[in-house]
């Protein structure tokens, strides 16, 4: 059975619509994950893993079911890694 996960960019463009006012220091990791599609791909010299794990480190503020969900799909892209 293979599980079909979606791209970061697009969970990034689900946080980004639903975030209202994204904390400063997720910003520059977010942006990188709306140019990634997948855990393994880079992003400049950086790889998408560490990416995710700087966003997941500075999105404490983004609150709610809807981000909770969001962390969690980003949580279980970088488990399967």
């Amino acid at each position: 059975m293979t599980i079909q996960t979606r791209s970061l960019s697009a969970i990034a463009n689900d946080i980004k619509n639903d975030w209202q006012k994204v904390n400063y220091a997720a910003v520059p990791y977010l942006d990188a994950m709306l140019e990634l599609e997948s855990i393994n791909d880079k992003y400049y010299h950086d790889t998408a893993h560490s990416v995710v794990a700087y966003f997941l480190a500075n999105a404490g503020t983004y609150r709610g079911d809807k981000a909770k969900q969001l962390k969690s799909e980003l949580k279980l892209l970088q488990r399967r890694a």
